[in-house]
C-alpha cells in the first residue's frame, strides 16, 4: 500500500564513485553501471520503491551531466524533479536543498532520504521499516534506518542504540546514542558482542520541517545559503547566482553535520533485509550469483579453466579471456585499463585511485 500524499522520496545520485574503478569513473559512475543483470543500481533503487513511493513523488538530487544519463535509465520520473547541484558539496548540503525544494511543494511533505548505489535483497522488510520510520518521523524525529551487523566490519559507520522509544509498525524504534564511523577490525568485534550497535545505512526520514529547523540550529552556514538560493530553487539551477552561492557551502556530510549532534535521533533496526553499499568489487561476491566454482563471469567472452572463487569483468566484447588456474582473485578488463588484485584487498582500489590522480593520469579517472 502507498503511503499518504506527503511522503516524498529524495535519491541522493551525485557521486562520482571510483570504489569499482577502472569500469566506475566520474563520467560513469557506479550508480550508472549496467551490472546487476543488466540494470543499472539507480534502476533498482527506483524499481524498489514501487507500491510505496510513486513516481510524481521521487526526487533525484545529482549534477548536470549525470541527470540526462539517469532520466533515460528511468523514464517515468518527471524531470522537473531532478533537483541539480552545481558541484557536489556532500551530503549535508544535499540535503538541506531538498528539504528547501520539498518545502516550497508541500509543508506538510515527508522525506525518505536514499542513495542511488545501494543494493536491497528484500524489498518487502525494507518497505516495512520505511513505514515504520515515516511514523517515527511524525513525532518529531529525524530518523536513520540501521542495520544488523553480519559481520564486524571497519568499512561501515556503526550506531550505538540508546533506551526503547516504542513501537511503529511493530518495529521497535530506540534513541541513537552516538554514531561512529568506520571503527577499526578490533573496535567492530566489541561493537558486534554488545549487541547495542547496527550498520549506519545512510538511509533517512523525516518532516522536512523537522530537518530545516536542525539544520539552522547545527549548521546555520547552510541555512543562510540555502535562504539566499530561495528564488531559484527547483526553477533555475544553472543561475549565477545559484552557482555562486552553491559554491560557497562548505562540504560537510549528514552523519557529521546533523544526525551526530541532533538531540531527535531515533534508529529503526532493519533485519536480514540483505542490504549492501556495494563499496568494492569484493562486494559483489555478496549481491551477484556465483557459478558451481564460486566464479563470477561478467562479460561476453570469459572462459574459466581450473579457476575458482574469481570474479572477472571485460567490456571488451571481441577479446578472449581466459583465467587458468586462478583461485580467490579480481580480475577487471576494461579497453584502457585491467585492475587485477587478490579477493580482499579489492578497497586498496581507493589507494589506486588516489594515485592515478597524484601522478596526473586524468584520463584514467
Amino acid at each position: 500500500m502507498e503511503l499518504n500524499k506527503h511522503v516524498y522520496a529524495v535519491i541522493m545520485a551525485g557521486g562520482g564513485g571510483t570504489r569499482l574503478w577502472p569500469v566506475s569513473r566520474k563520467e560513469n559512475p557506479k550508480q550508472l553501471l549496467d551490472i546487476f543483470n543488466g540494470r543499472s543500481l539507480f534502476e533498482i533503487a527506483v524499481r524498489r520503491l514501487k507500491g510505496l513511493i510513486p513516481f510524481e513523488r521521487i526526487l533525484v538530487v545529482t549534477v548536470a551531466e549525470q541527470a540526462k544519463k539517469l532520466q533515460k535509465l528511468v523514464t517515468e520520473i518527471p524531470s522537473a524533479n531532478y533537483l541539480i547541484e552545481p558541484l557536489p558539496r556532500g551530503t549535508a548540503a544535499v540535503v538541506a536543498l531538498a528539504a528547501a525544494a520539498l518545502q516550497k511543494m508541500d509543508p506538510s511533505a515527508v522525506m525518505v532520504v536514499l542513495t542511488a548505489d545501494h543494493f536491497i535483497n528484500n524489498v518487502e522488510i525494507f518497505h516495512s521499516a520505511i513505514k515504520a520510520g515515516c511514523q517515527l518521523a511524525d513525532e518529531g524525529n529525524l530518523v536513520t534506518l540501521g542495520i544488523e551487523p553480519t559481520f564486524p566490519s571497519s568499512g561501515y559507520g556503526y550506531i550505538e542504540l540508546g533506551n526503547p522509544i516504542g513501537d511503529f509498525n511493530k518495529i521497535t524504534a530506540y534513541k541513537a546514542i552516538r554514531f561512529e564511523e568506520k571503527p577499526d577490525e578490533n573496535r567492530a568485534i566489541d561493537f558486534i558482542k554488545s549487541g547495542k550497535f547496527l550498520w549506519n545505512s545512510g538511509m533517512f526520514i523525516w518532516k522536512t520541517a523537522t530537518v530545516l529547523t536542525e539544520i539552522t540550529e547545527l549548521m546555520p552556514d547552510i541555512t543562510q545559503v540555502i535562504g539566499e538560493l530561495q528564488p531559484w530553487i527547483g526553477i533555475d539551477h544553472g543561475h549565477g547566482k545559484f552557482i555562486e552561492a552553491w559554491t560557497s557551502i562548505k562540504p560537510q556530510t549528514v552523519d557529521y553535520g546533523i544526525m551526530e549532534k541532533s538531540r531527535r535521533v531515533g534508529v529503526i533496526p532493519v533485519k536480514e533485509i540483505g542490504w549492501n553499499d556495494v563499496g568494492s568489487w569484493d562486494s559483489l561476491f555478496d549481491v551477484l550469483p556465483a557459478d558451481e566454482n564460486g566464479n563470477i563471469l561478467l562479460g561476453d567472452q570469459i572462459h574459466m579453466l581450473d579457476s575458482k572463487d574469481t570474479l572477472v569483468f571485460s567490456d571488451e566484447k571481441e577479446k578472449l579471456i581466459i583465467p587458468l588456474g586462478i583461485k580467490n582473485m579480481i580480475i577487471v578488463n576494461t579497453s584502457d585499463a585491467l585492475m587485477i588484485c587478490p579477493r580482499g584487498d579489492s578497497q586498496k582500489v581507493k589507494q589506486l585511485v588516489d594515485y592515478l590522480r597524484t601522478n596526473h593520469y586524468t584520463l584514467f579517472l
